[in-house]
């Protein structure tokens, strides 16, 4: 990352990057590559994915899940399997373990609240204190909003972009303005591509000159 910031004449974009400061994982962003995006006129998207948002967090509410997904099958006669297992059967075979395996899946999801109860989900509060941390160290110039829907990712509140309005009412509530709410959302992202966009052109033309 240290290398093609020192290469690119343009700036760039983190697209789905958490504080590592926040929550301890490789994809996050310490301090310093923060500052260095910064210093490349970047933006660095802060993604809404629980694990990335809260790692102890998610890994005990995750556990706290399975625990009563464990409990049901147990009480049915149901064996879970791992993912490794899963794999390795038969096409046939495999398909009528998910079928088995569907409506424990969903008397678990009817008993969310008790797994709430016990490890609290990872949450839009939550998500929000990685874009309060970015603005404080780098400035709202160079900070985004970035979902991670895809596979099952999200957070409770966003879980959907039905639910999106939920992160703007977080950041109404901690004082930001519907300008600086606007750059989050899409402002700084389109600032960044307009400049890669001027930047290509630039160095397509020096080639052509050359």
């Amino acid at each position: 990352m240290v290398e093609m910031l020192e290469l690119t004449r343009a700036p760039v974009v983190a697209s789905h990057s958490g504080v590592r400061a926040i929550s301890d994982v490789s994809r996050n962003l310490d301090d310093e590559q923060l500052e260095r995006i910064k210093a490349n006129g970047g933006v660095v998207q802060a993604v809404a994915l629980g694990s990335f948002v809260d790692t102890e967090k998610a890994a005990a509410h995750r556990d706290a899940a399975q625990a009563l997904l464990a409990h049901i099958a147990e009480e049915r006669g149901f064996e879970l399997l791992d993912r490794a297992a899963v794999r390795a059967l038969s096409e046939v075979d495999r398909a009528a373990y998910e079928e088995g395996l569907a409506p424990i899946t969903e008397a678990a999801d009817a008993r969310a609240d008790e797994v709430n109860a016990v490890a609290r989900p990872v949450d839009v509060a939550d998500f929000v204190d990685h874009i309060d941390y970015m603005v404080d160290v780098i400035g709202l110039d160079h900070v985004g909003i970035s979902s991670d829907f895809d596979g099952g990712g999200g957070i409770e509140g966003w879980n959907d972009a039905s639910e999106t309005f939920n992160v703007t009412l977080e950041l109404v509530r901690r004082g930001y303005t519907e300008e600086q709410i606007g750059q989050l959302w899409s402002g700084n992202l389109l600032r960044v591509l307009d400049d890669v966009q001027r930047i290509a052109g630039e160095i397509q033309a020096e080639r052509n000159t050359n």
